[in-house]
């Protein structure tokens, strides 16, 4: 879910599983109308703390954009970061981090370097930082995972969608409805009320907008990573007590 934040989460049946990698156990939900005799559905859970609020920083704070919409047009202007890298660590890194003293680091300026450039990389950031969890929750799966399904307001942004698509090596799935959050409220509604019967009548109402392919060849996918990995780095450890102010 790409919102102010972004978080992923992963059905991992019905017990829980302790994450080797830095994840959480979360209960994904509970009721057998939701999944035949399986009452109780557990999930492990990742937390990126700067997603939306990245580009919300760019239209506020930085004032390089009017709107959060802008940002698409922007980024779309130049062909890549020219590698600018912006790691929004303005709270803290979220998963799998988890260090309250990082702080926002924008690096590999140049005098080369434009608001595009900036705005490619605050896009980039998002998801990388999804890229991050993802690969977290395949090695917590021991298995490769073969898509991810996307929603919330930033799943919109197609160029973000075909960076996460490429930073990932697998395709990103955009359902037609992309407001999941309070559509799953609406369907537990529903249930409670008879409205629908149970999980596979939910799972009916899905349906896809687009799907988008990864590009990068698997070098240079695994090169982008590892960069933005050096770049995490710079950031870790920045405020002494990790105070937030």
């Amino acid at each position: 879910t790409y919102g102010t934040g972004c978080f992923m989460l992963m059905n991992t049946g019905d017990r829980p599983v302790a994450s080797r990698n830095r994840l959480l156990s979360t209960v994904g939900w509970q009721g057998p109308e939701l999944a035949g005799d399986q009452r109780t559905a557990y999930c492990l859970e990742g937390s990126v703390f700067m997603a939306g609020a990245t580009v919300q920083w760019l239209r506020d704070g930085l004032q390089i954009i009017d709107q959060s919409a802008d940002v698409e047009a922007l980024a779309r202007s130049v062909p890549d970061t020219g590698d600018v890298f912006l790691v929004p660590a303005f709270t803290g890194l979220g998963a799998p981090d988890w260090d309250a003293s990082a702080r926002g680091t924008l690096v590999g300026l140049t005098r080369g370097t434009t608001r595009a450039h900036i705005a490619r990389a605050a896009l980039e950031a998002i998801a990388l930082q999804s890229a991050d969890m993802f690969g977290a929750m395949s090695r917590d799966a021991r298995l490769p995972l073969t898509e991810l399904r996307v929603d919330g307001g930033a799943s919109r942004n197609n160029l973000l969608m075909q960076m996460q698509a490429d930073l990932l090596g697998v395709p990103v799935v955009r359902p037609q409805v992309t407001e999941t959050t309070a559509l799953g409220a609406a369907y537990l509604a529903g249930l409670a009320t008879g409205v629908w019967a149970g999980g596979d009548a939910i799972a009916a109402q899905w349906a896809v907008d687009q799907r988008f392919e990864p590009h990068l060849t698997e070098p240079d996918r695994l090169a982008r990573i590892a960069r933005w990995r050096e770049a995490v780095q710079r950031s870790c450890g920045w405020a002494p007590g990790g105070a937030v102010v």
